[in-house]
């Protein structure tokens, strides 16, 4: 029996049909180019930082709208930015900090006309902020901090009040969530709690998710804010989970947020880059667990996609271009329908159609074993072109199967269709209680 999934405050109506999106970690690291931690892995201080990036930050070729189209064309629906990541640096005009783009070479908000491009395309808008700062003066340094070994620590530490950082972050939030016009996602990064970490007491996360909720009381929150029941999405990072994600036992809506290699940031020499098609069945393996995926792109610091990451766009987006209709709108497929080997189901209760998405090509035929698909397929076809599957067996063949129980057999093609991965649409009759239940999460 399928188990409720866990209501949200925020309104996860349009998240759980849209299933795709891009995540974009951008901010002075870039210009580093070599990950998005670099300055806490290599213990650089703030004001070294500072004096090597801040005004040399430069991105004259940044085309927020060609970011947009190249999500959009992938088949991605929303879109997450980093307004401030852990450096501190902020993408956006705040009334807070001298420390923003405004204030480089830049010289303009880098947010306001992304976020207007990102809805001109048609796509959600989403912001993350990050809850550390590793470069504001308040913030109490602890053993995540890039100045963690510094000497002279403890006695910086005795000037830092980190009540004082806290209200700066809720300042800030205030402002992303008022400047931007409506909000769809808030990406908050991240809780640490423990002796030489920081919580909910650190950042007044109670406080904090009042004003969320007071400013955009229809937005979706992720799980980072060491709150244990404030929160709309469970986020798992840089990790695939087996099976729908619970939490004591109940369904929870989630986005696995993954990278297309090692790092966030953009990283000119990392090498380990990950395929098309094992992206795509990424992200047909999150949605046959009822999940989403948030993929992200780290820009260079000039401002452009990595050669590296639009490719990978493309080729998601060519798949996506005839194989969107079972990802949309889809979830797990209910317990009944038993999944193929080598294969993943995805289900749309609206529709009333099933897509098997074959991982591996068998020879010659596809068994789709149990009583749902024997008496309730009503139809198959290949999604990319819409051409017939036949279903059934010769007596010849049926003689050698001496299956036990009921079985739809598809007939399939000889060679694989020429599509990263081929899907098969079921069109499901009748009435039974398998097609009663909710699977609109």
């Amino acid at each position: 029996m399928l188990q409720d999934v866990r209501r949200t405050a925020g309104d996860i109506s349009w998240f759980v049909k849209a299933r795709f999106g891009m995540f974009i970690h951008w901010g002075l690291y870039a210009q580093g180019a070599r990950h998005e931690w670099m300055m806490q892995y290599e213990q650089v201080p703030p004001d070294v930082y500072e004096k090597k990036y801040f005004k040399r930050f430069d991105p004259d070729l940044y085309n927020p709208d060609l970011w947009a189209q190249t999500a959009a064309r992938a088949g991605m629906k929303y879109f997450v930015i980093t307004t401030k990541h852990h450096e501190g640096f902020c993408l956006w005009d705040s009334k807070l900090t001298d420390y923003k783009a405004t204030n480089t070479s830049a010289k303009r908000d880098l947010i306001k006309p992304m976020v207007e491009a990102f809805r001109n395309q048609g796509l959600h808008v989403g912001l993350y902020h990050s809850l550390i700062d590793w470069h504001h003066p308040d913030f109490v340094i602890d053993n995540t901090h890039a100045l963690r070994n510094h000497p002279d620590r403890e006695k910086m530490n005795k000037t830092r009040v980190q009540a004082k950082y806290a209200k700066y972050l809720h300042g800030q939030v205030k402002e992303i969530l008022t400047n931007f016009g409506k909000i769809d996602i808030l990406f908050l990064d991240f809780s640490y709690p423990g002796p030489q970490g920081k919580g909910r007491n650190d950042w007044q996360s109670e406080e904090l998710y009042k004003l969320i909720c007071q400013i955009q009381p229809k937005i979706v929150l992720n799980d980072r804010l060491d709150l244990a029941d404030k929160w709309d999405i469970k986020t798992p990072e840089q990790f695939q989970p087996r099976e729908w994600v619970t939490v004591n036992g109940q369904r929870v809506v989630w986005e696995a947020c993954q990278t297309f290699s090692g790092s966030w940031g953009y990283y000119r020499d990392e090498s380990t880059w990950r395929s098309v098609d094992e992206l795509v069945r990424t992200l047909i393996d999150c949605v046959s667990k009822g999940g989403n995926l948030l993929l992200n792109v780290g820009p260079t610091a000039r401002g452009e996609f990595d050669g590296r990451a639009i490719n990978r766009l493309e080729g998601i987006g060519e798949w996506m271009k005839r194989h969107s209709r079972a990802i949309y709108g889809c979830t797990q497929a209910p317990d009944e329908f038993k999944t193929p080997q080598d294969c993943r189901l995805t289900y749309n209760p609206e529709t009333k159609r099933l897509y098997v998405h074959i991982f591996a090509w068998p020879y010659k035929y596809l068994y789709l074993d149990g009583k749902a698909y024997a008496q309730r397929v009503e139809y198959a076809q290949l999604l990319n072109d819409a051409s017939e599957i036949k279903t059934g067996l010769g007596e010849w063949y049926q003689n050698q199967l001496k299956h036990k129980g009921e079985v739809l057999v598809l007939n399939l093609p000889s060679q694989k269709p020429d599509v990263t991965v081929p899907v098969i649409e079921l069109f499901l009759g009748g009435t039974n209680e398998i097609f009663k239940k909710s699977h609109s999460s």
